[in-house]
């Protein structure tokens, strides 16, 4: 099928992410990289050419690559350590737990193909957990970039961070939103849509579709502010208190189960500070099953006309 005339162009995130990293790498000999057999699926061949002695491929052995990494953090190097999603957080979550976040080791983890991308592949390929996984512990930021623009930002700002983090990102093209030369700053949303109605929020695969629910809402009188809530931790506590006192109602939508996620984040907030109704849209607690990410959104009502539809029915709550 042909795409629309005016159709935005979609870019894989994990090319920015590659390209920015090789171009760390050149300017900081301690940057290292490290996978578990996925030099192709986490972009590094690129890498691998340009600095061979700096790519560490442990295999398929998700617990050693996290200790790999650690041991280098603090042998002085600079990891990034890049694997499946579902396989760098599940499988090594207490290693993670342990030599990363309760070290404060100065590790990039960098979850590939998040979310639903590896949709074909069934629930088992699936990271519909990792938000949940990693925003309980201390001492690790969680950020899921939502283009290529805020992955590239993200990833660099990541080499100046001295501690842990964790970059969630997707395979699935997503169009450019945030200007070129975005510089990222942890712990703070961007408006990307001014809304006086409802407010929608999103990160990540996302955002692109908050943006459109928000058109289609505009069409039918109701004004939606769209904010992109890249840092799941810290998350900006000031922009979701002021979008729950001034637009009275609260949408959320995530690649991710509604528990634990996005939306459980921006709930504790609320309902610690301006209680107002919300919507969680995301995968209800079940195993997502087999089929592509863009047919699984939509079937969990994450489609651009789901969400406005979802967005209009919570206005009268309000």
């Amino acid at each position: 099928m042909n795409a629309p005339v005016n159709a935005p162009k979609l870019y894989d995130c994990r090319d920015a992410f590659a390209a920015t990293l090789e171009r760390l790498a050149a300017e900081n000999e301690t940057i290292v990289a490290v996978c578990n057999d996925s030099v192709g699926s986490s972009k590094l061949g690129g890498f691998k050419s340009k600095f061979p002695e700096r790519l560490v491929n442990v295999g398929i052995a998700e617990q050693n690559m996290v200790g790999v990494g650690a041991g280098l953090a603090n042998g002085g190097r600079l990891p990034y350590v890049c694997g499946a999603s579902p396989f760098l957080t599940g499988r090594s979550l207490e290693q993670i737990k342990a030599d990363i976040s309760y070290s404060n080791a100065n590790v990039k983890l960098v979850g590939i193909s998040s979310g639903m991308a590896y949709g074909e592949l069934g629930p088992t390929h699936h990271s519909i957990e990792d938000f949940a996984w990693t925003r309980v512990l201390p001492n690790l930021p969680v950020i899921a970039p939502c283009d290529r623009i805020e992955t590239a930002a993200a990833v660099e700002w990541a080499a100046t961070y001295h501690g842990p983090c964790f970059l969630r990102l997707s395979r699935v093209g997503v169009p450019d939103l945030l200007p070129e030369g975005h510089k990222f700053e942890l712990g703070k949303a961007n408006l990307l849509r001014e809304g006086s109605d409802v407010t929608l929020i999103a990160n990540g695969t996302l955002t692109h579709r908050m943006l459109k629910a928000a058109e289609l809402l505009a069409v039918r009188g109701i004004s939606a502010r769209v904010l992109n809530l890249a840092t799941v931790r810290p998350i900006d506590e000031e922009a979701i208190i002021a979008a729950a006192k001034e637009t009275g109602a609260i949408v959320t939508a995530e690649e991710h189960s509604i528990f634990g996620g996005l939306g459980s984040a921006v709930a504790e907030v609320v309902v610690d500070n301006a209680p107002v109704p919300m919507k969680r849209l995301g995968v209800p607690g079940i195993y997502a099953p087999t089929g592509s990410a863009e047919f699984l959104l939509d079937e969990f009502g994450m489609a651009p006309s789901a969400i406005a539809d979802a967005a209009q029915s919570l206005i009268k709550r309000k």
